[in-house]
């Protein structure tokens, strides 16, 4: 077991470094990496991943590339269009609102910036968090396609299953699923709703990729896969995941190694044309001087130990 601490390029999530655990089984390395706000029974779903991973390895490829969007967070105009340039090719635009302190006017100009740098025939979509209420997202969805000169869609505008499908009556940009579905007791209760015409579905939280594959199956919705901001090992599930379903109509949310400072592997999974190699995320393993490199302190190791400890035995 190896616990890595990583800074983060911008603050995401109220965090500046990622921190998380790789295991290592017959089949080969998975991460555990939940969030802190995750307890103990809620995170044995992202130790099921990581341990599937480990031991049971990953589904055979459907493809062999895997486009990808790239992730702006919370930041002004300049630093917004930056990031896009420096993307890998990247033609679908995820971007982060409803960041806390910050107003209309202000995701207005970076979604502008964001569709000068893509230009015309670019895709953008937009996520906050359940950050807004109802009335909230509707003005700002309406207001923000006119800045981008057309979303993609809306990801989880608001928290609840209710909420979301009232947002999807009032406004013609297609909604997304994601913490409805990743946090959720009944996630099949999204689509009784008609609350979504997507779903995002994520690796850890929801208990690996099989698990994954059975969820897209049954919600029966189109899927766009995303990260949790883990390192190239996470990352590897994710790809695994997007480049086993039978269809892949978005691009996915999977280019977030290139919020990090730093990773575990010699050969980081990073887009080249707007998309991340399915052979290249088969063959990710660390490597023994990047793990020296973002080795956790002793103190952060002791955290670690202790959580996985209290999730193994929830999980068992």
């Amino acid at each position: 077991m190896h616990v890595y601490a990583i800074g983060l390029r911008t603050r995401f999530r109220r965090i500046t470094v990622r921190e998380g655990v790789l295991v290592r089984g017959d089949a080969g390395w998975g991460e555990f990496s939940p969030f802190w706000d995750y307890d103990a029974a809620e995170s044995a779903a992202w130790w099921r991943a990581a341990r599937e991973a480990a031991d049971l390895g990953l589904p055979a490829p459907v493809r062999d590339r895997v486009p990808v969007n790239v992730t702006v967070p919370a930041v002004g105009p300049d630093a917004a269009r930056r990031i896009v340039l420096a993307s890998g090719g990247c033609t679908t635009a995820k971007v982060k609102v409803a960041e806390p302190g910050q107003g209309a006017a202000e995701e207005a100009d970076r979604l502008a910036a964001v569709r000068e740098a893509l230009g015309p025939s670019g895709a953008i979509r937009i996520d906050a968090n359940a950050g807004w209420d109802v009335d909230t997202a509707v003005e700002r969805v309406r207001a923000l396609d006119r800045a981008a000169r057309g979303l993609e869609y809306v990801e989880q505008p608001v928290a609840s299953v209710d909420d979301l499908a009232r947002v999807r009556r009032a406004v013609s940009v297609p909604v997304a699923a994601d913490e409805s579905i990743r946090r959720a007791e009944d996630p099949m209760a999204v689509v009784r709703a008609g609350a979504a015409d997507v779903v995002v579905l994520k690796v850890q939280p929801l208990g690996g990729v099989r698990a994954c594959l059975d969820l897209a199956e049954q919600v029966g919705l189109p899927v766009v896969v995303s990260s949790a901001i883990e390192s190239s090992v996470g990352l590897a599930a994710g790809v695994a995941l997007a480049a086993a379903l039978p269809e892949l109509p978005y691009a996915c949310g999977l280019a977030t190694a290139q919020l990090l400072t730093g990773d575990v592997t010699a050969a980081p999974l990073l887009p080249v044309d707007g998309a991340l190699s399915v052979a290249a995320a088969r063959a990710v393993a660390p490597d023994p001087e990047r793990l020296a490199a973002t080795a956790a302190d002793p103190a952060t190791v002791a955290r670690w130990t202790e959580r996985v400890a209290a999730v193994r035995a929830v999980a068992a």
